[in-house]
């Protein structure tokens, strides 16, 4: 599996696994900024809370996958709503945002974010934008001339906003909680939920009895009620990193049909070009080394780069209207909350998820609680949305096991997985679960491993080779997976 350039740049928070059975106010499912700053905020308000990731070190999943980008500047958002939802959108990012700067500096830097187009077409998109921006009060600067040797026919500015580290980050908002508190637990899965008892039970099986749960585990593994895995796709796209001779000034996305995202970070004093784009639905090709192949090929062409020496893949949920879910699952039931569909801005999206989550259980009055809203009504999109989702859901899993029988079955639903070549993981195509080369879970909604059988040529470094791998895993029906047993022969 590729690597992400913030990973190997952190420093390990140690924190046990759950080794009992506990009861709790709060209860978060997921490790990420989502969840982590959830956990801060709601311990500094004098709840107990319980947080539980299954892997085995905070912000190692989507959060440790991102750009590193914390802005207001959502692609071209602002034109898509109306002038009320685009101001409580924005103050609502700009709050959190400012928030968190105040309280963690780690690795936050600012920068001016860009969104830029080298097409007529995107010109015009982009001017309606800037009509937005006027409207709800945005401060912006429009210009045709930015420090980057790229095609432009037009870039809308907002300055001081943010960049950071995104696991150097987190793990600040760690120790945050953790002195409010929180109880942090590592290497601990969930494998049920009894919604009725208000309890959850882990791998090793405890419980864990709470009166509210929040799930922010990317893609929500409660995610059947109020047909969630329909109001939900998946996208994959690309990142790389290389050494670069000096730090920007500004960040950037491109809006034109093949979108490029563009920053810079300093890791050991030594800055890196962050360069990536090329989104697909997730799990939907195998051969994904061109998707890096094209991204290196940019950068020596456009931008006169060495090789890339980090390459990573991200993966983001997204909603219909491009409006996050954050808020409780079903108007019916004030003990479950969400915060998912962040719509490729999960960093700002996740400080937003903390402080409307921490309003709603406190019962505090924010604006943004209806917009934000999961039960919110936005029937027309929605429904044409879940009708796309339905139906390429419904092809995948008919196509998965006429085209790919032999290929182990995602345990979240069943769909078959296809083996990613440049990743080294099992995909599923249907609700965007990932899985490494040992079938252990890396990415929800799924909680079990797979169950394997034999399969060779798996491993992208291994073609040619014949790797096998065996597994001896038990059926998902079991309250828990068993230990396995991993043999290779080449």
């Amino acid at each position: 599996m590729k690597q992400s350039l913030w990973l190997p740049t952190h420093s390990d928070f140690a924190a046990p696994t759950l080794q009992e059975s506990i009861n709790c106010d709060i209860c978060i499912i997921g490790g990420g900024i989502s969840g982590i700053y959830t956990a801060y905020s709601l311990a500094k308000e004098g709840l107990s809370v319980v947080l539980i990731e299954a892997m085995p070190q905070f912000a190692q999943g989507t959060t440790g996958y991102s750009t590193g980008k914390l802005t207001v500047q959502h692609n071209l958002i602002y034109s898509k709503l109306s002038e009320e939802d685009g101001k409580i959108y924005y103050e609502a990012n700009k709050r959190a945002i400012e928030q968190a700067a105040s309280e963690n500096s780690t690795s936050f830097s600012r920068a001016t974010s860009y969104v830029y187009t080298a097409t007529p077409q995107g010109k015009e998109q982009l001017l309606n934008e800037a009509e937005s921006y006027k409207k709800i009060g945005i401060p912006f600067e429009a210009t045709k001339e930015i420090e980057l040797s790229v095609p432009l026919e037009l870039a809308l500015g907002i300055k001081n906003e943010g960049q950071i580290n995104p696991v150097q980050f987190t793990n600040t908002y760690v120790h945050l909680a953790r002195k409010h508190g929180a109880q942090l637990y590592l290497n601990t899965r969930v494998t049920k939920l009894e919604m009725s008892k208000n309890c959850l039970h882990t791998s090793n099986d405890h419980t864990v009895h709470y009166k509210k749960l929040i799930l922010c585990t990317h893609y929500p593994i409660e995610s059947i009620r109020q047909l969630y895995s329909m109001k939900l796709q998946i996208k994959r796209s690309y990142l790389t990193a290389t050494k670069y001779s000096q730090l920007l000034e500004g960040q950037y996305l491109s809006i034109d049909a093949q979108s490029r995202t563009i920053r810079t970070a300093l890791i050991d004093n030594q800055p890196y070009f962050i360069y990536g784009g090329q989104s697909h639905t997730a799990g939907s090709t195998s051969d994904t080394d061109p998707f890096y192949e094209t991204l290196q090929h940019e950068l020596t062409k456009d931008f006169e780069l060495p090789p890339y020496e980090y390459g990573w893949s991200a993966q983001d949920v997204m909603t219909a209207d491009q409006i996050p879910y954050i808020g409780q699952l079903s108007p019916s039931d004030d003990s479950l909350y969400i915060a998912t569909g962040f719509n490729k801005w999960g960093l700002s999206s996740s400080l937003v998820a903390g402080t409307l989550l921490t309003d709603l259980i406190k019962r505090i009055a924010n604006p943004a609680t209806a917009l934000f809203s999961p039960n919110r009504s936005n029937f027309g999109k929605t429904f044409y949305f879940m009708l796309q989702t339905g139906g390429m859901i419904g092809k995948e899993l008919v196509k998965g096991y006429i085209d790919r029988p032999d290929a182990p079955k995602c345990t979240h639903l069943g769909c078959k997985t296809r083996w990613n070549v440049a990743d080294d993981t099992w995909d599923c195509p249907c609700h965007g679960s990932r899985y490494n080369a040992k079938g252990e879970v890396i990415e929800g909604p799924a909680v079990y491993p797979l169950k394997m059988k034999k399969h060779t040529n798996i491993s992208s470094t291994n073609q040619g080779h014949g790797l096998c791998y065996y597994f001896f895993i038990v059926e998902v029906k079991k309250s828990r997976p068993a230990s396995g047993t991993i043999c290779e022969s080449v």
